[in-house]
């Protein structure tokens, strides 16, 4: 197993300008490891209840996604309930139940730990650092967060900071990490932490990756209707670490403005429908479409 993602198998209800969705699934590890799934078979570590849908873990067996560290337990699975207004890139958390994932310790299947690119989704930073303790020598450890860790566990979050290579965060949480308002200086700030890379979401408005001689710029793809952003970065690190491990070159910077496209594509193909609906029927030919049309949206 050369990728495991780390993060959450959940239930979301959300409700957007173009209508609502009880329970649907979703999750951070479910997004993230479907998008890696084009470009690489990875594994998936995480904990649902028994109300998780057998569906769905047969849909990700036939993405090839390795279920070895996926934990069942009784109980219900993590909820969240989140509401989108007209403007995709505000949101509304309504409410959010652990429930199993309250205190769930994740052990690693002996595979895992030996794998080449560990991805610590935005879970409990306490938790991210067991799962640094229990990998042999990873060659690249990404990390992403929210803002519920960093204002209630800023001490743990930078001390795992320290161990990661790539950093993935939205723009309202590198600013809320670092109390820097220009994203430059707030990524400049982050590098110097530990990370060799950080790659700033915004969005609508594309992404920022930044290293410390790299600044590259990446355009959203215009989109008339964002019917669902739920997931969208976690797609959007998913396409990015899936495609590195598929080329298995973590560091050539022309590969990584390329990781970055491919992330930026598969996060505009999730937001095209709620939920994971749109992973059920999107190709791999759609996606080198798209990418294929990124490049002419910066050509000149």
């Amino acid at each position: 197993m050369s990728l495991i993602i780390v993060g959450s198998l959940a239930f979301d209800t959300i409700e957007t300008p173009f209508g609502r969705r009880e329970k649907i699934v979703g999750g951070s590890g479910t997004y993230c490891a479907l998008a890696a799934s084009f470009f690489t078979r990875p594994g998936i570590v995480g904990v649902v209840g028994e109300d998780f849908p057998e569906e769905t873990v047969e849909f990700l067996k036939r993405r090839k996604i390795d279920i070895q560290g996926l934990e069942v337990r009784p109980g219900k699975s993590f909820f969240w309930e989140g509401h989108y207004g007209e403007d995709p890139n505000l949101r509304t958390t309504i409410r959010t139940e652990p429930n199993v994932y309250e205190d769930f310790k994740p052990q690693l299947p002996p595979e895992y730990r030996k794998s080449e690119i560990v991805f610590l989704a935005n879970i409990d930073p306490d938790q991210q650092d067991e799962i640094l303790n229990q990998v042999e020598k990873p060659k690249l450890v990404a990390m992403d967060t929210i803002n519920l860790w960093i204002n209630q566990k800023r001490d743990s979050l930078l001390k795992v900071l320290e161990k990661v290579d790539f950093y993935f965060a939205n723009d309202e949480e590198v600013r809320l990490l670092t109390d820097e308002k220009n994203l430059i200086k707030a990524g400049k700030k982050i590098l110097e932490g530990g990370p060799s890379l950080v790659v700033i979401k915004k969005g609508e408005h594309g992404a920022l990756v930044l290293g410390k001689d790299l600044v590259f710029g990446i355009l959203a793809h215009p989109c008339e209707e964002v019917i669902d952003p739920t997931g969208a970065g976690d797609s959007f690190a998913g396409g990015f670490l899936g495609y590195l491990d598929k080329i298995k070159d973590f560091s050539d910077e022309k590969e990584i403005r390329r990781a970055a496209v491919f992330g930026s594509v598969l996060a505009s193909f999730v937001i095209e429908d709620f939920g994971i609906n749109r992973f059920k029927s999107l190709s791999l030919e759609e996606i080198e479409n798209r990418f294929a049309q990124f490049k002419k949206l910066v050509s000149f």
